[in-house]
């Protein structure tokens, strides 16, 4: 199903070209007094991002993780049933639009007939957009990209991943715990996986002072779909 008369990419079209000329790998080094002209690419990127996502008429959830995990996977798999049992209960799905993790949840909103949503990001290495998501925009800048996965999301689930969902996981806590935003669900998906991240910032950061008991109640963890969506369900209402 297509969404608000946007065509549905198949992944063989508008894929971005892979570079190794560092002028544009390392864009933000090469940023100068000469390139303000960026700023009008900057502020078309936050009209065109505010002007979809606001049409979509139903609270969304951005769920994060791995652009490296392969179909098959069992985070993977578990990522697209999350994402359908939300579909099929009616929320949008916001995911970074590429490979993996972010595949396997814009997949499965999609086969439940659901918004599946993909905010992809121009990468020199490994970002190419999955061919699911129904409501394809495509960003240059991760802070305007950033910005909208918070803007738009009524909670966040953040599967197994790399720097790039610890990014977007820290982002989140940070936000809330400083009342830049109001609180929603955080969820950390994978009790394996998140336990030694965990266990560090109880035994040294909580330790040393440098969060509070309090801090530690912004997120939970959790493994099993149907829990993970009927928390959902309690605490975002349609």
């Amino acid at each position: 199903m297509n969404y608000l008369g946007r065509r549905k990419t198949d992944g063989s079209h508008d894929q971005h070209r892979r570079t190794t000329d560092e002028r544009q790998q390392y864009w933000l080094d090469n940023f100068n007094a000469g390139d303000s002209w960026r700023l009008f690419r900057i502020m078309a990127e936050f009209v065109e991002g505010f002007d979809v996502l606001t049409s979509v008429q139903m609270p969304a959830v951005s769920i994060f993780g791995s652009a490296r995990t392969a179909p098959g996977d069992r985070y993977y798999e578990l990522a697209s049933e999350i994402a359908r049992k939300l579909a099929e209960s009616g929320y949008a799905v916001i995911t970074g639009g590429g490979g993996g993790i972010m595949e396997a949840a814009n997949k499965g909103a999609a086969e439940a007939d659901g918004v599946s949503i993909g905010l992809n990001i121009n990468l020199p290495l490994e970002q190419m957009p999955n061919s699911f998501a129904n409501l394809p925009l495509k960003f240059q800048y991760f802070f305007v990209r950033k910005v909208m996965f918070i803007k738009y999301a009524m909670a966040f689930i953040c599967m197994p991943g790399g720097f790039g969902t610890l990014d977007e996981l820290f982002e989140a806590l940070t936000l809330i715990q400083t009342r830049r935003i109001k609180s929603f669900p955080i969820i950390l998906v994978g009790s394996e996986f998140w336990a030694g991240l965990i266990d560090w910032i109880k035994e040294t950061t909580l330790q040393l002072g440098n969060v509070s008991e309090e801090d530690l109640m912004i997120f939970r963890i959790m493994d099993d779909p149907d829990e993970i969506v009927a928390h959902i369900r309690r605490t975002v209402i349609l």
